[in-house]
């Protein structure tokens, strides 16, 4: 009968030990460790995660009543609570992004290779938005926001192959959200849904000239002109679809020709317009694709609730963005789980019950798919008689 560690060390085989190695030696995250390794860091940033401790008391009390499973983690000893908290006190934070950069893609493979996709155009859809961490402030007097409040944000790029969290940034609570998307890039062809937080013209016109389409929702004091008017189908609850120029950047030319489009919501009794520079695609598609955006906001729901983000086992801004990554690293794993799984697990369900199965010697795959069945009993293994004499 094959036999199997514990599930908590399965999960872990999903980040190589030799892509971990390298990143470490590329941040040089172990210049003047002393027998604390990374590897081992990881591992209690993991389990305050996915196993909901409230302190670095926990994280290490945790660790160190699990003692004779820890090799199967790779662990040779429960660490230090003094030691956890300096290593995240001065380890670069930037090595848990690059593993998490790392993870992302092979997650995403697979995803892709399942083909579990709700739309039938082959443009790669993703869905950009932010999110407050409130932060006390005199705990982390780093993190002002306000003037009695502290905060970071964390920007999330959202991969709809599998509602993937693809990209990262965390700054502090005062820097706006269209500041930070300026910065990224996408590849040409891509779909980018976002809410009207990032009305920027101008940014709006260069991802045109970059070939990557957006859907959003205009503001109502956006001044332009109609183009063309397109047949509506009011069947379908489309009530116009417009060609329009937006005044601000007319003298762009043909690049900036968009698209204005009306829908009546059944749900909500109202109309919602619509915004985008794809020319070609259904109305009703547009709409589905912006209602799809919801799934960042759910994310961003499940990130806070499920896992350790809103509490904080050290109060220094390295400290802080470390329990991020692996917050993110965590959700990572958890959502490429449910990908996998062939029961309808909801996300809370699977992060809590995960919590309880840790330690537990069970096949992970079995487990995801058949959570409530009892494991298979264990075959004796029958002693080979010696012939002595």
């Amino acid at each position: 009968m094959n036999r199997v560690c514990s599930i908590f060390a399965q999960v872990l085989q999903f980040i190589p030990r030799l892509e971990f190695a390298a990143a470490v030696r590329k941040h040089q995250a172990e210049r003047h460790a002393r027998g604390f390794h990374c590897w081992t860091q990881l591992v209690a940033m993991l389990f305050c995660q996915l196993g909901r401790a409230q302190s670095l008391r926990e994280i290490v009390g945790g660790l160190a009543t699990c003692e004779g499973k820890l090799q199967h983690l790779g662990v040779e000893s429960a660490p230090k609570r003094s030691t956890l908290a300096y290593g995240n006190e001065h380890r670069p934070w930037q090595l848990f992004q690059s593993v998490f950069e790392a993870l992302y893609q092979r997650c995403v493979a697979d995803a892709m290779q399942r083909g579990r996709r709700k739309f039938r155009f082959k443009h790669k859809l993703l869905s950009l938005d932010a999110t407050l961490i409130p932060l006390c402030l005199s705990m982390f007097d780093w993190a002002l926001y306000r003037r009695s409040k502290g905060a970071v944000k964390l920007h999330l790029v959202l991969d709809h192959d599998g509602y993937l969290p693809k990209f990262a940034v965390v700054t502090d609570g005062k820097t706006s959200d269209i500041k930070v998307a300026r910065d990224l890039e996408f590849e040409p062809g891509t779909v980018l849904v976002i809410d009207r937080g990032y009305q920027d013209f101008d940014w709006w016109l260069e991802l045109s000239r970059q070939k990557v389409f957006f859907v959003t929702r205009l503001k109502d004091n956006a001044e332009y002109g109609i183009v063309e008017q397109r047949a509506a189908d009011r069947e379908r609850g489309i009530l116009l679809d417009e060609v329009v120029l937006l005044t601000k950047i007319q003298e762009a030319g043909p690049v900036a020709r968009m698209r204005r489009i009306e829908v009546w919501i059944e749900e909500k009794q109202e109309s919602m317009v619509f915004f985008t520079n794809h020319l070609t695609l259904a109305a009703s598609t547009i709409a589905a694709i912006y209602k799809d955006r919801w799934q960042v906001e759910l994310f961003f729901k499940a990130l806070k609730q499920s896992l350790r983000i809103k509490t904080f086992v050290g109060t220094s801004a390295n400290a802080v963005m470390i329990q991020i990554w692996t917050a993110l690293i965590a959700m990572l794993v958890v959502k490429y789980l449910q990908l996998r799984s062939s029961f309808g697990w909801s996300l809370s369900n699977l992060v809590a019950l995960l919590r309880h199965q840790l330690f537990v010697y069970r096949d992970l795959t079995a487990w995801l798919n058949a959570p409530f069945q009892p494991p298979p009993e264990l075959v004796p293994v029958e002693q080979l008689a010696l012939a002595l004499g």
